[in-house]
């Protein structure tokens, strides 16, 4: 699927690929083969720079060929049950269009809309660059003051009562900040090369910076900064709570274990007297009226004895 799109003065007007002009924004989200076919006719744009990020597992990087740039990123997203992933958008850049191509249809190109027409310009190639990839990096951080504030709960609820299934989310959140973690740096690396990017000959007539560019790109990189520390300092926190977690648990069981070996103790002391005068056998007090209570009485003494230093050692 995709959409063509142009800024027009009161909104963001929409084309159809035989009306492809100068200056549109050709926003795809998984498409098929057949319209990869029919967008590498109508843009003449490489068919490898438009299927790149089609791959989940792409990598970020930047790419300059003759009269076209390739930028892939990975930008965050919300999976079902607050499960955070990444996954790889591709910017290209030509003399006349840019293009974004995701797997999925994402929070990222979707912030440019008509809603938000004044606040973008699909003419303006390279700041619009720049403004998809503030918009990655603001989302990363809104995603990881998400993620900290359900971390919070689930810590809160994990001091309550040791469950499972708190645990497991515990867990995914932990996963989401590594993810996050690898995507953050990778981006940084694409803006520090964008930056360079500058003094490249081939790719100047692509990227055009302008004073408000270089504005928004040195934005764009303290953004990433930011959220590098943020994702790195929770996920220290995250994973020494973990850990923490961990030793609670095999602390409680130690607990259990010693409990419930001190009761085995205490229960085997009765039953070795009662197999020794359940012995068909003369034994002391057969032949006693209240045998069978001293028995017991005896029995429960030392019960009572063990029970005691066992809980002087703080076995209880």
């Amino acid at each position: 699927m995709y959409k063509i799109l142009m800024s027009a003065g009161t909104g963001v007007d929409e084309y159809d690929i035989g009306q492809l002009e100068r200056g549109c924004w050709i926003d795809v989200v998984a498409p098929t083969p057949a319209e990869i076919e029919t967008l590498v006719k109508a843009t003449k744009i490489q068919r490898d720079f438009l299927t790149a990020s089609l791959d989940s597992e792409e990598k970020s990087r930047t790419e300059v060929d003759e009269d076209q740039l390739l930028v892939v990123i990975d930008i965050p997203f919300l999976r079902s049950n607050k499960d955070y992933d990444t996954m790889p958008l591709g910017i290209i850049l030509t003399q006349d269009y840019i293009m974004t191509v995701c797997l999925e249809a994402n929070a990222v190109t979707a912030a440019f809309n008509a809603g938000t027409h004044k606040t973008f310009s699909t003419y303006k190639k390279t700041r619009f660059l720049f403004q998809i990839l503030y918009k990655s990096a603001t989302l990363y951080l809104k995603y990881i003051r998400n993620i900290i504030r359900r971390t919070d709960d689930l810590e809160h609820h994990l001091r309550q009562a040791m469950e499972n299934s708190k645990l497991f989310s515990m867990l995914d959140l932990q996963k989401s900040l590594t993810y996050f973690t690898t995507s953050l740096k990778s981006n940084y690396m694409v803006t520090e090369k964008l930056l360079r990017l500058r003094s490249v000959s081939s790719a100047q007539k692509l990227v055009k910076m302008y004073e408000e560019d270089e504005d928004l790109l040195e934005d764009v990189i303290i953004e990433y900064k930011q959220a590098i520390e943020m994702v790195e300092m929770y996920g220290h926190i995250v994973n020494s709570t973990m850990e923490m977690f961990a030793s609670i648990i095999s602390n409680n069981l130690n607990i259990v274990m010693r409990f419930l070996a001190s009761i085995t103790i205490i229960l085997a002391i009765p039953t070795l007297f009662f197999s020794l005068w359940g012995m068909n056998v003369p034994v002391p007090f057969a032949e006693n009226a209240f045998g069978f209570w001293l028995v017991i009485a005896i029995a429960i003494a030392f019960s009572a004895v063990a029970a005691s230093a066992l809980w002087k050692k703080h076995m209880f």
